[in-house]
């Protein structure tokens, strides 16, 4: 009897016992399971180490135009993003003088934009104050996307606060319907917001201070220190891009007679409209400075010796055929003495320094020329 009761629960535990072929077949679909997972963490392990580089980049940037490029290139290229523009806040247009100071060309990066007020950015009538994620809508999306060849069809747009204060707007788009939802977690995009509006305050704020060390508070164009670091610079690079550049010494005539009759209030007025008059004739690659008192110097980029003549008459004109209207002692005339000294690539030679302070004396020495022959003229130096 014991034996046969033995060979029954033998039996009955054979039927319900998994069979080694099962057995197997799970371990394999654990294996492929714990598979999926591993690529899935070193692909999670991947983006999140482009994501570090990415922040290493942003927060690294020196200046306003490496910030920018690093938004509109690698951004773009580490966040599979088809589309990305920035649109800044710029209050009396003092961004835009900055990109002037800094020689930004608008063209540079067609992709950044400017508002002048906090209601443009606003989404659906309210203020942009968290992130705003979905379907592309033409009617609240067009414009932030304008610069854009083709429109996106999701988008994500993220306020650019810092310390409560809005600075702007990153906007961020994809060719994937998916890619942006309404339902999506904005955690990680509102992050990359704070770090990039933490940036752009430090690199405007930076590149301001440095722009004050480096321009003439009365006249607010570039001081003597900025001309010749700039002349240093064009030089070298005239040389390795072989093309002439040229040097202009321009002196307001009878300046001592202006302040004794229209006062040092009438002057300063005469100065800050001589160099808004110069500037009004440069290209935005051009540099204009305050070497002390009445003088300036202009420094032309990719210009030859006619062109450098085309340019200063242009100024001396444009100063002497139109009176200056000072605020307390009424009309004043004022006419401009000019010296220009060109460098053509040929004789662009020598240490640099050595070739900036001769290309500067030349023109100095042009500009006493063009006094001594009775003031309101330009003269060019032979020499070259």
């Amino acid at each position: 009897m014991s034996d046969y009761m033995d060979k029954l629960i033998s039996s009955d535990l054979g039927k319900i016992s998994p069979s080694r072929d099962s057995v197997l077949n799970d371990l394999q679909i654990v294996r492929a399971q714990l598979s999926d997972f591993l690529a899935e963490a070193r692909q999670n392990q991947a983006i999140l180490e482009r994501h570090q580089i990415l922040d290493l980049q942003l927060i690294g940037a020196h200046s306003f135009r490496e910030l920018i490029r690093h938004i509109f290139v690698s951004m773009a290229e580490i966040c599979e993003l088809d589309q990305v523009t920035l649109c800044l806040l710029n209050h009396r247009n003092q961004l835009q003088e900055m990109l002037t100071d800094l020689k930004i060309d608008p063209i540079e990066f067609p992709f950044l934009m400017f508002v002048n007020d906090e209601t443009e950015l606003q989404q659906h009538g309210k203020p942009l104050k968290q992130a705003v994620v979905g379907a592309y809508e033409v009617q609240h999306h067009q414009k932030l996307f304008a610069p854009c060849f083709d429109a996106p069809q999701s988008v994500a747009l993220i306020p650019l606060i810092r310390q409560s204060k809005l600075l702007g707007c990153l906007n961020l788009g994809s060719k994937e319907a998916d890619r942006f939802t309404e339902d999506m977690g904005t955690v990680f995009i509102e992050r990359l917001g704070s770090i990039i509006a933490i940036c752009l305050e430090n690199v405007i704020n930076a590149e301001r201070l440095t722009q004050i060390g480096l321009t003439d508070a009365l006249t607010n164009v570039s001081n003597r220190r900025y001309v010749e670091q700039r002349m240093l610079e064009e030089i070298g690079r005239a040389r390795r891009q072989h093309y002439s550049i040229a040097c202009m010494y321009l002196d307001i005539d009878h300046f001592k007679k202006i302040n004794d009759q229209h006062g040092h209030q009438g002057g300063d007025e005469v100065l800050k409209e001589v160099a808004k008059r110069i500037k009004a004739e440069l290209r935005l690659s051009d540099t204009i400075g305050r070497f002390g008192g009445e003088e300036f110097v202009v420094l032309l980029v990719n210009t030859n010796r006619r062109d450098a003549k085309f340019v200063a008459e242009r100024i001396r004109k444009s100063i002497a055929n139109k009176g200056f209207l000072l605020s307390m002692t009424g009309a004043c005339e004022v006419t401009i003495s000019i010296g220009i000294a060109p460098l053509s690539d040929g004789h662009n030679a020598g240490e640099i320094e050595a070739a900036a302070k001769a290309l500067l004396l030349r023109a100095d020495r042009a500009l006493y020329e063009a006094k001594e022959q009775g003031r309101n003229r330009v003269n060019e130096s032979l020499e070259d």
